[in-house]
């Protein structure tokens, strides 16, 4: 089978999930998803460090560990869901890319908890690190790319300017309707780029 990679952009509780592949020198989607990584789509599970500021410190690690085993459950279905509709059409995922924020290391937990800006970060790692698991327990080459260097990154990988590159991803999406905002058009760019560099 011909390869292919997934592109994710995650966001507290789910994620805009695209599987691509290259034919004929170009581009082509295989699936677009947007899966939920909390099996109860509410702030409480949406906002996990937020939920566990309002515990005690036991309280609050034994409900993020319970959180962050449903989370990776969930991400890796969805992969599941992914190397399938992929297989389908001749396809094999092996490879996936990762946009990230800021990419600071969070200390421990009592230091998060007691920092509105770390919580923030913290519940957007939550669920990146949801999907880093799943992506090695199925055995994916791995690129994260800051979500700010993003175009500069796929630019000179893909050797096409940046405003190119956007047109060719916003038209890229145009067949399959909507939603094809910016998180299926990063995430497409994420996948791509991933194929690229694997």
């Amino acid at each position: 089978m011909k390869p292919a990679a997934l592109g994710f952009r995650v966001h507290s509780g789910w994620t805009s999930l695209i599987a691509l592949a290259i034919e004929k020198k170009q581009p082509v989607i295989l699936a677009r998803q947007r899966p939920h990584l909390v099996a109860t789509f509410s702030y409480t599970f949406r906002q996990p460090y937020h939920t566990a500021e309002k515990m005690d410190l036991v309280e609050a690690g034994a409900f993020l560990e319970q959180q962050r085993s449903e989370a990776r459950a969930l991400a890796l279905a969805a992969l599941r869901v992914a190397q399938t509709e992929a297989a389908q059409q001749g396809f094999k995922l092996t490879s996936a890319a990762l946009l990230l924020g800021s990419g600071r290391p969070l200390p421990e937990l009592h230091k998060i908890l007691a920092s509105h800006s770390l919580i923030h970060t913290a519940d957007g790692e939550f669920f990146r690190e949801a999907l880093l698991h799943a992506c090695a327990r199925s055995d994916l080459a791995i690129t994260t790319i800051k979500e700010r260097e993003l175009f500069a990154t796929a630019s000179a990988a893909l050797r096409r300017k940046p405003a190119i590159l956007t047109r060719f991803v916003t038209d890229l999406g145009k067949p399959l309707g909507s939603p094809w905002t910016q998180d299926e058009k990063f995430a497409t760019l994420a996948a791509w780029l991933a194929l690229a560099v694997n």
